[in-house]
């Protein structure tokens, strides 16, 4: 699922600010980018995550700021002084020398480097950190909760289709086989026609029993009612059963297509179609259920 959430925390000591971004995934994959001084805390932070999130491709970053008393970065006043030394030397071609202002010597590599903050320091920012992860995180399930009830209705409506579609064909399956045994003895009946042979009624009655048991969905359809309740339940639920329902949605695919080949009837094959075109919709979205 996709998702998003941010949040910022801070003390006399730290500021800390971490933004979550999500999009779909199977599986979970988590990248995580914090401050060099907030390195020790990655773990940590994975930890907390991983708590909170199954699915999806997880992008977290963190920013830090510090205040003068705690400065966890430092101005090399040489190297701008080394910087200026140098551009000054060179021209723009009419013995005019070019020097940058401030600002754009803040910019060149050196001159603000990240300084070494003592590790009881460091220790003392974590509970500043995880407000800013948890918090964050809040966001972001709050943010997937309304997007899973959009799926979650899509869902709904999709096995509804399924259901609706099957009581169609549960209606057409008596008339299959009583279909072949008229096409059947209209066929035979052609064929003799002109031929002086006669046909036994427990001849017809024998090919039809065959053809009868071939083409029998009843199981088929039994099982797909009791996959579609059972998904019903687990969609229902308190908890998120995204790989239970995906296996659901195997499961009916696989009966919807034995019923397609088993029926062998033109008004059960457009049913067929339906409800595959609606199955397939379902396995997208629970491609991306937590």
């Amino acid at each position: 699922m996709t998702g998003f959430g941010n949040s910022t925390a801070q003390t006399d000591s730290v500021s800390v600010t971490v933004e979550l971004r999500a999009v779909n995934n199977r599986y979970l994959k988590l990248n995580m980018r914090l401050p060099e001084s907030l390195n020790s805390f990655e773990n940590q932070v994975e930890k907390l995550v991983r708590n909170r999130i199954a699915r999806g491709t997880v992008q977290l970053s963190m920013r830090a700021r510090y205040p003068q008393n705690v400065s966890g970065y430092v101005i090399d006043a040489e190297a701008i002084q080394e910087y200026r030394r140098q551009l000054a030397s060179l021209s723009d071609g009419n013995g005019n020398a070019q020097v940058p202002g401030l600002t754009e010597l803040l910019a060149l590599p050196g001159v603000v480097t990240e300084s070494e903050l003592l590790p009881e320091t460091v220790d003392s920012f974590w509970p500043t950190v995880e407000q800013a992860v948890s918090e964050s995180l809040d966001q972001f399930d709050h943010f997937r909760q309304t997007e899973g009830r959009q799926m979650q209705d899509d869902l709904h409506h999709q096995c509804q289709v399924i259901a609706s579609q099957v009581d169609e064909i549960a209606k057409l399956a008596p008339d299959v086989v009583a279909e072949y045994r008229t096409k059947l003895l209209d066929r035979i009946t052609k064929a003799i026609a002109d031929s002086g042979v006669t046909i036994t009624e427990s001849d017809v009655i024998r090919e039809v029993a065959v053809y009868a048991d071939r083409c029998d969905i009843n199981e088929e359809i039994t099982r797909l009612r009791s996959h579609l309740q059972q998904f019903d339940t687990f969609l229902n639920g308190d908890r998120s059963l995204g790989r239970k329902l995906e296996f659901l949605g195997q499961e009916m695919f696989r009966e919807i297509n034995t019923i397609g080949s088993k029926a062998n009837n033109v008004a059960i094959a457009r049913n067929v179609v339906e409800m595959k075109a609606a199955i397939e919709r379902v396995r997208e979205v629970l491609q991306n259920v937590e």
